[in-house]
């Protein structure tokens, strides 16, 4: 999303994917003074190498700058808080959604709302109502669909307690694997769940920064527990098991024999073609995992901000809003001048 304000350009997020072939255009950098990331998610953060070379100032927590390649150069924002840029004050607050990921609020006109992608809904992440404003681009991942968490905690225990033997759920370290672990410690304990060691890094780091909730504590004990085999349940990264001990699990599993048999895999989020293939065959499946907003969600959100006019952003048809009967007016540009 490309944001102009006085006739300097600002991009709000720069990333690719999550498909494979789905890579970032320089061309949005184009005249561009700044780049602002929400979090640091493969597409939202994938094409910050391109930024870097362009030698523009990266705005981001400092929790997405880890994410950054070592030459940006990095203008640090608040989780919370307010930030002056060219004499327009920018004000952060936690997403729900990622460690360290923020949304943004710009003093511009009545008010601009970014979302970034964000979630009301997680029990691991916290989540910081906005300010009031006029103009909001919100995340609409899921489009219309109005399905809450809660019901989708429910169709993954049934499917949980339906299969025999080992689980794998891919999850980004960063995202929802904190979430995942604490769902499962409440639900099985604490002694049926591990991490991979790229999570147990992260969701370490994430416990002592204080940007978790209090109940994410519960999952202390499996920060340091080993080796992986053990468990019932294993969450590692990547989250489309297409590298890293994901896809070592997969592959050894598939090559033994056992995947379909005692050891399966639950895909919850989106799933690239590599995942796809995965859950093509006996022993792969998809239950989603709420980490963007139902429609109840997004309807909440343009009532709290107040909104005038709203963009969808992040869905293929953003379109079927225009009957949906919202008091926003939807408009569909990803070039917003103010």
């Amino acid at each position: 999303m490309q944001l102009t304000v006085d006739n300097r350009i600002w991009l709000l997020d720069c990333g690719f994917g999550p498909e494979a072939n789905a890579h970032f255009d320089p061309a949005w950098l184009e005249g561009a003074e700044a780049v602002f990331i929400t979090h640091d998610h493969i597409d939202h953060i994938g094409g910050a190498s391109h930024a870097v070379e362009a030698g523009l100032p990266i705005y981001a927590t400092a929790q997405t700058a880890k994410a950054l390649p070592p030459a940006a150069n990095v203008q640090l924002l608040p989780e919370q808080g307010q930030t002056a840029i060219n004499g327009v004050t920018l004000t952060t607050g936690r997403n729900g959604h990622a460690m360290g990921g923020v949304w943004f609020h710009f003093d511009l006109g009545e008010g601009l709302f970014y979302s970034g992608d964000w979630s009301e809904e997680s029990d691991w992440f916290i989540f910081d109502a906005p300010p009031p404003a006029a103009t909001a681009i919100l995340d609409c991942s899921y489009h219309l669909d109005d399905v809450p968490q809660s019901d989708r905690f429910d169709a993954l225990n049934v499917l949980l307690d339906r299969v025999d033997g080992q689980v794998l759920l891919p999850g980004p370290p960063s995202g929802r694997a904190g979430e995942m672990a604490l769902h499962l410690a409440r639900r099985y304990g604490c002694e049926s769940v591990m991490l991979g060691p790229e999570c147990q890094d992260t969701l370490r780091a994430a416990l002592s920064s204080g940007g978790v909730s209090a109940e994410a504590r519960l999952i202390t004990p499996l920060l340091d527990r080993g080796p992986m085999e053990q468990a019932r349940f294993l969450i590692c990264d990547t989250p489309n098991a297409d590298g890293g001990a994901a896809w070592g699990y997969v592959r050894a599993w598939h090559e033994s024999g056992r995947l379909g048999r005692d050891a399966h895999v639950v895909f919850t989020g989106h799933m690239t073609a590599h995942a796809r293939g995965i859950c093509s065959v006996p022993g792969g499946y998809f239950q989603r995992w709420n980490v963007h907003p139902p429609l109840r969600d997004q309807r909440k959100m343009l009532e709290r901000l107040g909104a005038k006019r709203f963009a969808p952003a992040f869905c293929t048809q953003p379109e079927d809003y225009l009957v949906e009967g919202l008091d926003a007016e939807v408009f569909f540009h990803d070039r917003v001048r103010l």
